[in-house]
């Protein structure tokens, strides 16, 4: 097996491609062990000393490392409990991983608004940050100002409040008129 890597605009984020589909449906995001027990997969990557965060997309395994160590000393270790976990067919999510949605909050009156704000976020935004191994996700819409939940290599990356501010902001302003800002939550 063999399993690619990618840089990701975070420095503290890897994003591994083990060629076959993760999660085939959603993604999944653990900011510490006990979250990821749901996950065998994550659950084996938390193990490896220096592990921070994982995250869970379609085809890839974003892992995001303490600042105490380094990549150099952390990457064949990942790729070795990616490698044994795939090849000895082991599930990605246990049975009892039921899909936690956070609640949205909105006022019910700006349903037809906070319908084409995720539209745009499902369509544009997030396949562009799943190539840099992250994802953004709707929380809410108050008094014109849009909630995004960053996930991935997008949470802590020092890039992410330009991509936010210049970006997505910029889009969902010319898009929805509602829209007066964006803000990380």
């Amino acid at each position: 097996m063999f399993i690619q890597t990618e840089t990701t605009p975070n420095p503290a984020t890897l994003k591994f491609l083990p060629g076959r589909d993760v999660l085939p449906e959603g993604t999944a995001n653990f900011r510490d062990a006990e979250t990821a027990k749901v996950s065998p997969l994550a659950t084996r990557l938390f193990a490896v000393p220096g592990v921070d965060g994982v995250y869970l997309g379609l085809d890839f395994v974003t892992v995001t490392k303490s600042d105490w160590t380094d990549w150099s000393e952390l990457k064949a270790p990942i790729l070795g409990a990616i490698m044994e976990h795939f090849i000895a067919g082991l599930p990605v999510m246990g049975d009892d991983a039921g899909a936690a949605e956070a609640e949205e909050i909105f006022d019910p009156a700006d349903q037809e608004v906070v319908g084409q704000i995720k539209e745009l976020i499902e369509t544009r935004v997030r396949p562009a940050v799943a190539q840099d191994g992250g994802d953004i996700v709707f929380r809410g819409f108050q008094r014109g100002v849009v909630l995004l939940h960053m996930q991935g290599s997008c949470a802590g990356c020092p890039s992410s409040t330009a991509t936010l501010k210049h970006g997505i902001e910029n889009m969902l302003r010319h898009y929805v008129p509602e829209v007066t800002e964006v803000r990380a939550v």
